[in-house]
């Protein structure tokens, strides 16, 4: 399947472009970013330009900060593409739903992506679970932003 990604930036080059490219299931066939460019792929600046001129390819992953995210998905979905969202999905809960609903009506998929989903410890996690019943919890978060994001500014400011 023809996909493109749109934003390439550091998580975009280190984690999706190999991805993509180790899978024989995926064919990364456009990217669509002011600066970011893969080798060897029609790159696009413009994302209307792309959704015009590249009709073949039917899926974009949205690798972009969470608020212009919102109006590529939803143009996407409006010229016939299926959607994948980085985390998180949208800005605001109405505009996961809004996308939502417009996925459905037409018959796309709209998938949210979590790294963390497929990890190591979930299925063991999961198993261990499974027969016990849940009644409070207390999450501690350490992501080190500035190992995983060196020089992405855009992640401290609103919206990011």
């Amino acid at each position: 399947m023809k996909v493109a990604l749109v934003g390439i930036g550091k998580i975009a080059l280190d984690q999706h472009v190999p991805a993509i490219q180790g899978s024989p299931d995926w064919d990364l066939a456009a990217t669509v970013s002011r600066k970011g460019k893969v080798a060897g792929v029609d790159a696009f600046t413009d994302f209307a330009t792309f959704l015009s001129e590249r009709p073949d390819v039917t899926v974009v992953s949205l690798c972009m900060p969470p608020v212009p995210r919102h109006a590529y998905a939803e143009a996407a979905l409006l010229a016939g593409r299926h959607v994948m969202l980085e985390k998180p999905p949208g800005a605001t809960l109405s505009e996961v739903h809004a996308l939502t609903t417009l996925a459905a009506a037409r018959g796309l998929t709209l998938f949210a992506t979590w790294h963390s989903r497929m990890a190591y410890a979930v299925a063991p996690a999961k198993a261990w679970l499974a027969d016990k019943q849940i009644t409070r919890a207390h999450i501690t978060w350490r992501e080190d932003v500035r190992r995983w994001h060196p020089g992405q500014d855009w992640v401290f400011q609103p919206g990011g």
